[in-house]
């Protein structure tokens, strides 16, 4: 049966003694209203590990005023659900008094990729999610932590982030899970009307002809931008936030794609009150 806690020291104590008899610690942090993405991590970090542990906290330090904080779905008996089914030995669910007892007066950010795209539309976003991914890798230990691939910029900042901190934690990302059109999978896709809904696909269909373009011979950064963008334009619903073209490994945005290199596409757009986000990973033929 898997074990509820909701204290870090409790949780503490219990991947202290999973590690102390040999195993190994899977984390899969979340905000909670899990879908079968989220599940997916869970499934993956059960084939890998000993004792997996998913996290559903929705880390104020991360939402601007303004955001949607107070509006985040949230359900939590549903989730247990879920996540049990999945595999799940542990779930951590802590009050914000038990993760920020005190106003928080250290933060963590990771200069540089953190600076465009989502940083630039949300300029204390990242912080906030470094800050709060820092304190969960500090409470758990040694272990595996799990991300998906459909928030490429924020796995590419908390791998970093692991790295430069020297923290005894692999950082595992994983693909996006869609549905059957192509939407990436998202806890703010509930936000979306019928019609939102129906028409949303247009960011992946941006991303798979851009990648199919550079697959066929184009080159020019600017040329994959053009089309991504036009793409979405096309989509009276869309309002597109950025579409780019950029290094996978450092997010710098690329005039030229040279042959051999990993690049990576990535789009936002509003369909109404939700912001969605999609990327797809392509390597540059030879």
């Amino acid at each position: 049966m898997m074990q509820v806690i909701q204290t870090i020291s409790e949780l503490r104590g219990v991947l202290d003694a999973t590690r102390a008899r040999g195993g190994t610690v899977g984390l899969v942090p979340t905000m909670g209203y899990l879908h079968d993405g989220h599940l997916s991590l869970v499934g993956r970090a059960v084939e890998e590990c000993d004792v997996v542990t998913a996290t559903i906290f929705v880390n104020p330090l991360q939402f601007a005023a303004g955001e949607d904080l107070d509006a985040y779905p949230r359900d939590l008996e549903r989730d247990r659900a879920l996540a049990e089914r999945a595999g799940c030995d542990v779930l951590f669910t802590p009050s914000q008094t038990e993760m920020y007892p005190e106003p928080m007066r250290t933060e963590v950010t990771v200069a540089s990729l953190s600076a465009h795209m989502e940083g630039a539309a949300r300029p204390t976003h990242f912080a906030g999610v470094a800050t709060v991914v820092a304190k969960l890798f500090a409470i758990a230990g040694p272990c595996r932590a799990y991300f998906g691939e459909k928030d490429f910029q924020q796995l590419a900042v908390v791998r970093r982030m692991a790295s430069d901190l020297s923290f005894p934690v692999a950082v595992v990302g994983c693909p996006t899970v869609r549905e059957a059109d192509g939407l990436a999978m998202s806890s703010r896709n509930v936000y979306l009307t019928d019609d939102e809904r129906a028409v949303a696909p247009v960011l992946h269909r941006a991303l798979t002809a851009a990648a199919a373009a550079v697959e066929a011979g184009e080159r020019s950064g600017a040329a994959v931008r053009a089309q991504m963008t036009a793409t979405v334009a096309a989509e009276q619903r869309a309002d597109l936030d950025y579409a780019e073209v950029v290094d996978a490994a450092t997010l710098e945005p690329l005039d030229e794609l040279r042959p051999g290199a990993t690049v990576r596409l990535l789009v936002a757009a509003r369909l109404g009150r939700p912001r969605l986000l999609d990327n797809v990973g392509v390597t540059v033929p030879e």
